[in-house]
């Protein structure tokens, strides 16, 4: 008999009764339930890497769900849960020369308006910090 692992922490696993007639496993160390194979393609442990990989080459929300054959609104949750994670980079370099650019949008109205600031090392065209928010003396 083979022995299931979890897709979580890797820990060993037993059979957890059926759901919609497909068998589940919970996990012993995490108590995680879950199911060998996912039919669902936003299931797949991949589908964040490729969104992240199509965002990076410019794909709007809509034609990556088509790309992946997945809905918007999990394209956009998934969206929202790595940018959650995004922190400013380290940079220790001195004595180098940036470039700041800002950039105004609009967040689902045309009365909603945002900012998006960033700051670039000239040479390299790493990003040092960026800010997303509003405008006003404080920032």
């Amino acid at each position: 008999m083979e022995k299931i692992h979890c897709p979580k922490c890797s820990g060993l696993s037993v059979k957890n009764g059926f759901q919609n007639n497909i068998q589940r496993y919970k996990c012993k160390v995490c108590n995680k339930r879950f199911q060998v194979n996912y039919t669902y393609k936003a299931y797949n442990s991949d589908t964040n890497d490729l969104i992240r990989s199509l965002l990076k080459e410019g794909c709007g929300i809509r034609s990556i769900s088509r790309i992946l054959n997945i809905s918007c609104c999990t394209v956009l949750s998934r969206m929202l849960e790595m940018a959650k994670v995004i922190k400013a980079p380290f940079f220790y370099k001195l004595g180098c020369k940036f470039e700041v650019d800002e950039l105004w949008t609009f967040i689902k109205r045309k009365d909603h308006f945002t900012w998006i600031t960033y700051a670039i090392e000239r040479q390299t065209k790493q990003v040092i910090d960026f800010f997303v928010g509003s405008k006003s003396k404080e920032n």
